[in-house]
């Protein structure tokens, strides 16, 4: 038998035009998948590189980004004056066996130098803000984006352990062209972890409702961790009802679909 998962937050009311509402979903999907891509190359690149890389002394961080349908995972150096040490490409598939690893040294690129400087930033930001929470059995991911003339981190909770899905307890931190910064603030107030493994009954739909300043539509953030995770928990679907849209992600085709709350309300009761 399969079963409904619902975790209930709080929402808030906010209308959108559909025009406005059209692109607004484009740019949260987008965003989502640039955020999936990058996570997904620090995955497999961070154990390819471990596996071949013998300095491990050496090593100050890694970071990754895309570039068209590439995405690479870089790994920096502890040195005052920071270098690349390694460079593991992916293609869409993100198969280790036709991934490309370089262990050349070399400077940052321009864009990798920025990328450098505002994860800097922004994890010193988390050692000293107050403003990020940590939890026992997590870790923090930064990402950080630069995309159509905007740089910003987003920091996402990450399970320790295997069997869980955590959504909440994420950031935004955005800078300005000259990687200084702008804001930080909090995406989900709350911290919502879903097991998943060791379930007696498959879990069909997880579901969970925003936050009043977490707004109307699915995360990025979101997106990011349900495609992350999608293949290991058997979810149909993610869905993120808010007071006026519900969000619905199918997790088989990677698509979403938004509808007011009162359409989705009178198709459940059909």
């Amino acid at each position: 038998m399969k079963k409904l998962l619902i975790i209930l937050l709080f929402s808030i009311p906010n209308c959108y035009s559909q025009k406005k509402l059209d692109e607004q979903i484009a740019k949260v999907i987008d965003e989502g998948k640039k955020l999936y891509r990058s996570e997904m190359a620090s995955w497999y690149g961070t154990d390819l590189f471990l596996e071949k890389y013998q300095n491990r002394e050496n090593i100050g961080g890694y970071f990754s980004y895309s570039e068209n349908d590439i995405s690479k995972c870089i790994f920096f150096s502890k040195d005052e004056k920071t270098f690349v040490i390694g460079t593991i490409s992916f293609d869409k598939s993100y198969n280790i066996k036709s991934a490309q690893l370089d262990l050349t040294e070399r400077s940052f690129s321009k864009d990798e130098n920025d990328l450098y400087i505002i994860r800097q930033k922004a994890l010193n930001l988390l050692r000293t803000d107050t403003i990020f929470k940590q939890y026992e059995n997590t870790n923090p991911n930064l990402i950080p984006i630069i995309s159509n003339g905007e740089k910003k981190v987003y920091v996402l909770t990450g399970p320790s352990k295997t069997g869980v899905v955590i959504y909440g307890n994420d950031y935004l931190i955005t800078f300005d062209k000259n990687n200084n910064l702008i804001n930080r603030k909090v995406l989900h107030a709350n911290i919502i972890p879903v097991n998943y493994g060791d379930q007696k009954e498959a879990i069909l739909t997880a579901i969970h409702s925003h936050l009043p300043s977490t707004g109307e539509l699915i995360t990025p953030t979101d997106i990011c961790t349900t495609m992350l995770y999608e293949k290991y928990t058997g979810w149909e679907s993610v869905m993120v009802i808010s007071n006026e849209y519900v969000s619905i992600w199918n997790c088989k085709n990677d698509e979403l679909a938004v509808m007011t709350k009162k359409a989705f309300e009178k198709m459940s009761k059909k």
